[in-house]
């Protein structure tokens, strides 16, 4: 698909990040983009510095992301693009013990149906929903009505201890690309995902240099955190390359995460 000004796309969690340097990328290249995301001052900063539209959403509720996706289209018309970045999470291990009082401790179901819920669901919710709207345009080159773009992780293949939530629900985005993709062949519709590793986030960059520097030495070529911007580019890549459909590729220069 050419990216140009005909083009309206959504990037969910584009307010920071890897949804951020999205933004620029897809903006840069004529789209017209509509970043989803909670942090509105930060949205509003992203959306001046690149004439994209900020929506305030919350992707773990239905109406929010369906009012999202209206005030989205009503600006800009309806999407061919869609790049879901955003999730929420929580962190624990499956059983282990609390350090003050020496138990045995759970990660409680319920903090893991939170996690799964803010990732693995919400990202079926915005795939789905823009597959329903990109399903009544009319079809580009080789039948193609649009693109979407998920956020899998490394850690979907490879997650470390504390991880059990974050791993499998990464691990369930990479699942249901290619039944996505096959469910919406018919229609033109693409579906892939991409599984980053250590990337240099503003999240990340909250960390001592110490632990910084081991991030960067734990990646074996190049020797660094990747770049925001490099997920960008290969965003774009998946966006624009129609033979690329059905797949969960990792992007993480040759990293394989360690237990710890």
């Amino acid at each position: 698909m050419k990216i140009d000004t005909s083009i309206a796309a959504v990037v969910t969690g584009g307010a920071s990040g890897l949804g951020r340097a999205t933004v620029e990328a897809l903006a840069a290249a004529g789209a017209k983009v509509a970043i989803f995301d909670l942090n509105e001052e930060l949205g509003a900063e992203v959306a001046a510095a690149t004439g994209a539209l900020f929506v305030k959403v919350d992707i773990t509720d239905e109406a929010s992301v369906e009012a999202g996706f209206a005030t989205a289209r009503a600006a800009h018309g309806q999407e061919r693009v869609t790049v879901h970045c955003a999730m929420v999470n929580r962190k624990g291990k499956t059983v282990g013990r609390n350090r003050e009082t020496g138990a045995f401790t759970r990660f409680s179901s319920e903090d893991y149906a939170f996690a799964v819920h803010g990732i693995l669901t919400a990202t079926y919710r915005v795939a789905s929903l823009s597959a329903l709207g990109m399903a009544g345009l009319d079809p580009l080159e080789d039948g193609e009505r649009g693109a979407i773009v998920l956020t899998s992780s490394a850690a979907a293949q490879d997650a470390q201890v504390g991880q059990i939530a974050y791993g499998s629900a990464k691990a369930g985005v990479s699942g249901l690309v290619l039944p996505m993709a096959r469910d919406l062949m018919d229609l033109g519709i693409r579906v892939n995902a991409i599984q980053p590793g250590i990337f240099n986030t503003p999240l990340l960059a909250r960390n001592t240099q110490k632990v910084l520097d081991g991030l960067n030495a734990s990646v074996p070529f190049p020797k660094r955190m990747g770049k925001p911007e490099e997920f960008a580019s290969f965003a774009l890549e998946l966006i624009r390359n129609t033979y690329f459909n059905g797949q969960s590729i990792r992007l993480d220069g040759a990293i394989r995460m360690a237990p710890r």
